[in-house]
């Protein structure tokens, strides 16, 4: 007798971030998409999903007289797997259990890696108004269907890529990034010199940026400097706009 297989788990968004003296009413929520697989059936990987935690404990605790809440996303499986974009189709679930749990608040995707494409892709979602791509897979296959950009316009839309990243090619984040700019102004990206795909070597550095980044976005709080010239320079220097070391020590305040 065949064995019968077994249904995939429901995508989650895992549970809630917050820190203490955060106001009991969420304003917005920033959904964490950890790294995938190109192809893959198996369950997700604990570790891409632990490595979000840190980050979304700095941006609820950055976030939190906003009201800011952080919700790291489980999905179904840990591969993308060609035309399913199944990763992408979790990621526009969470969005859609956002608005249920929490009403109309804004909503910033962030993810990192096989995240970062997902985030990207489902960031044309109605309650999206903000997208955060870190070290993002893009497929490279020169005869694949380009990634759809012009659904993303009216949302903010931040790049963020190592130089060194031997996973995935920041020189296809940048063609993205310079697609996207052309149907959406609110479009930038920056580069980590010498950083790989885990951005480890300037976490501290590209924590900061990603939460000025969604504070902006989300809240209207003005953009620490680098972020509002990288948003109003022209092609290719708002999108190869460079990550200064220490970026976020000074940032008492923003603009």
């Amino acid at each position: 007798m065949a064995q019968r297989a077994l249904p995939l788990p429901a995508a989650r968004l895992g549970r809630a971030v917050t820190t203490a003296g955060a106001p009991t009413a969420v304003s917005g929520v920033v959904l964490l998409l950890p790294d995938g697989e190109p192809h893959s059936h198996r369950r997700p990987s604990p570790l891409s999903y632990a490595l979000q935690i840190p980050l979304a404990r700095t941006l609820a605790r950055a976030g939190r007289d906003d009201g800011l809440t952080a919700h790291v996303v489980r999905y179904r499986r840990r591969g993308w797997n060609a035309t399913d974009a199944r990763l992408a189709a979790d990621a526009e679930w969470a969005v859609d259990e956002v608005v249920r749990r929490y009403g109309d608040v804004p909503v910033c995707l962030a993810g990192h890696g096989m995240g970062g494409r997902a985030a990207l892709r489902a960031g044309g979602h109605p309650a999206v108004g903000a997208v955060l791509a870190l070290a993002p897979w893009l497929p490279s296959d020169p005869d694949a269907e380009p990634e759809p950009v012009k659904h993303l316009v009216g949302r903010q839309v931040l790049l963020v890529h190592g130089t060194n990243d031997a996973r995935a090619d920041p020189e296809l984040s940048f063609r993205l990034a310079e697609r996207a700019k052309k149907s959406n102004r609110d479009t930038c990206r920056f580069e980590v010199h010498s950083d790989g795909h885990a951005l480890r070597q300037h976490h501290s550095e590209v924590a900061a940026l990603a939460a000025d980044f969604i504070l902006g976005s989300l809240f209207a709080h003005a953009y620490a400097r680098p972020v509002a010239d990288a948003l109003a320079a022209p092609p290719p220097l708002g999108l190869r706009m460079p990550l200064a070391a220490g970026f976020g020590k000074s940032l008492g305040h923003r603009g």
